[in-house]
């Protein structure tokens, strides 16, 4: 019992002395002319003989650190666990802007030396409208364009320079369908936001949206256009054109409400009282020059534009007739993936197939996105013998050196050989084939006659004839009227837009009963997209809200229609990134709201 006391006491001395750990805490937002803290943190140990780093472009303003001291206990399972932390702060003055390097300090810690790694932090430059000025560790740096005395007064206006939205794209030249990161970002003067509401979604006509989580907090400090403002990411996207030429994006509407430092005399003394003062922020427009992809595009080209890689495997490797296999292929990289339509493979016609599975899984990383897409296709073979399955081709865009690039996997040889069920192999369907090809001659008396009359002598030849020719002038007519419609192309679509618009509200309707709010008005927003491109003759890369307004009433619909049409893509596209809008009720009011605009606009009876 002794031995085993010993042992655990050893063991937690081992576990508490490899748990101990030294590290620095580089300071967040630094302004130059202002003071600034360095934090050193102790884990499980007590420290002797930490001296202060020199660091460039600093000036240390407190030789001797500021010590604060945090215990905490954990009881978890019947054992206990304690853990103490030691931070050692020491305050500097930021000289210049620029980025520097804390250098390594190092500790002693139970006759041992501890050291930290170094690290880096930026200071930025004081604002071009005030002197530089030293403020105090451990918030957020003063970054009013007024001098500290009147920072943030009632008196002076909230002017457009004080509080914007900006829009920050990764690239301002692009080739269609490639990948652009788009950042909505808030700049403010003012610590405190009390209210914020988006009353106008941003648009991105011409753009498909891929969304990325963002949380809007004001947690960071940024010098733009010579003064320093807290920031927050309002959204943050991927962003694929569809069309060539000027894009623009629009950042939306915000209304919020800002606290401003009302001065109050007291006699000899001033203090200050918090006003809250509305705000409304202006919509901010940001222009990208999309380049159209170089022609000609080569055959199977399906509008992928990045970098991939391309694989297929085949599995059994050994095939009997009746039993399944699966023909796979994958597709990995980064670009448009979620929007690549997967050309079909030519499969031997003594091949069953079942309609492909397609799992497409895509996330973003950076400033585009990255997946893989499996398209899975289940082949039975039904005859015996030798047959290949040709290699597959993708083709797609490689913007960073713009050309096209031509992915193939490798072609199968596959035996298949006889098995449990019945089977015909090649050799039998050609013998098969022969025999209905040639019939046997038969024998014997068959009541031949020699006499002879001329069919044009029955009555029955012309009725037959003219039936025959009334027939074939009916059928070139008819041809004649089926080839005018093929060719006109934007009067099919007119025709069809009703129907696939209903198609696509039935699987709106199946997401919405089974509350896949997101789906539901995803595939609402395609299905009125498309309904108005096909009834419209609009391509969908060019509908903007302005021209739908003015098409629509230029058919004869009325103002309030169209006024509906517009509430109802607002509605889909702000519904996106706001939970509330995604309540059961409303989703089921926009689905009849959808449903009833589409059959009042067929009453118009619009035609191209």
């Amino acid at each position: 019992m002794k031995k085993l006391l010993i042992i655990m006491t050893l063991l937690a001395a081992w576990i508490g002395a490899a748990a101990q750990s030294f590290k620095v805490v580089p300071p967040r937002n630094v302004i130059a002319g202002q003071r600034f803290q360095v934090t050193f943190r102790l884990t499980n140990g007590e420290g002797s003989g930490l001296n202060a780093p020199a660091i460039t472009g600093c000036k240390l303003l407190s030789p001797s650190p500021g010590v604060s001291t945090m215990q905490s206990y954990q009881y978890i399972n019947g054992q206990s666990t304690s853990t103490s932390t030691v931070d050692y702060t020491f305050t500097y003055r930021a000289e210049k802007e620029g980025t520097f390097t804390i250098p390594a300090a190092s500790i002693n810690v139970d006759g041992k030396k501890l050291t930290t790694q170094p690290a880096k932090f930026t200071i930025l430059p004081a604002d071009k409208a005030t002197a530089q000025n030293s403020g105090q560790g451990g918030g957020y740096p003063q970054v009013s364009i007024e001098d500290e005395q009147s920072q943030n007064d009632t008196s002076k206006p909230i002017s457009k320079d004080d509080i914007f939205v900006r829009i920050i794209l990764n690239k301002s030249r692009a080739y269609e369908q490639e990948a652009i990161e788009c950042v909505i970002k808030l700049y403010t003067k003012y610590e405190r936001i009390n209210s914020f509401m988006m009353t106008s979604p941003p648009t991105f006509d011409g753009f498909l949206i891929e969304e990325v989580d963002a949380q809007s907090m004001l947690n960071q400090v940024e010098h733009y256009n010579g003064q320093n403002y807290i920031t927050a990411v309002l959204k943050r996207c991927i962003i694929f054109p569809q069309k060539s030429g000027k894009l623009t994006i629009n950042s939306g509407k915000y209304d919020l409400s800002v606290v401003q430092l009302e001065r109050v005399s007291n006699g000899w003394f001033y203090s200050a009282r918090p006003v809250e003062k509305s705000v409304r922020l202006q919509p901010y427009t940001s222009t990208v020059n999309i380049t159209p992809l170089p022609e000609p595009r080569p055959a199977g080209f399906t509008n992928a534009v990045g970098r991939f890689q391309f694989d297929s495997s085949l599995t059994p490797q050994q095939l009997r007739t009746g039993e399944a296999a699966s023909l796979t292929y994958v597709l990995t990289g980064t670009g448009n993936i979620k929007y690549i339509d997967f050309p079909k493979p030519e499969i031997p016609s003594e091949f069953e197939q079942y309609t492909p599975k397609t799992d497409t899984r895509a996330r973003v990383a950076g400033n585009t996105v990255t997946g893989t897409m499996t398209v899975d296709y289940t082949v039975v073979p039904q005859s015996v013998g030798d047959f290949k399955i040709p290699r597959q081709e993708f083709v797609y865009f490689d913007p960073a050196s713009a050309k096209y690039v031509t992915l193939s996997t490798e072609g199968y040889n596959v035996s298949v050989a006889k098995g449990s069920g019945t089977t015909i192999s090649n050799e039998q369907r050609e013998i098969e084939a022969k025999n209905t090809d040639i019939l046997h001659i038969k024998t014997g008396d068959k009541g031949l006659s020699k006499g002879y009359t001329p069919v044009v002598r029955f009555w029955w030849y012309w009725a037959l004839f003219g039936l025959i020719l009334a027939a074939l002038i009916v059928t070139f007519f008819a041809a004649s009227r089926r080839d005018r419609l093929n060719a006109d192309i934007a009067g099919r679509r007119n025709a069809r837009a009703n129907k696939v618009a209903r198609k696509r509200l039935k699987a709106a309707e199946v997401f919405m009963k089974n509350r896949q709010s997101d789906k539901f008005y995803e595939e609402t927003l395609r299905a009125m997209w498309g309904y108005l491109s096909d009834k419209l003759n609009i391509p969908a890369s060019q509908l903007t809200r302005d021209n739908i307004v003015a098409r629509l009433t230029s058919k004869g619909v009325s103002p309030e229609i169209a006024d509906r049409v517009i509430a109802i893509l607002d509605q889909c596209e702000m519904a996106r990134y706001t939970p509330d809008s995604s309540a059961e009720a409303s989703v089921e009011a926009l689905y009849n709201e959808t449903a009833d605009t589409i059959n009042a606009i067929e009453k118009t009876k619009i035609g191209r």
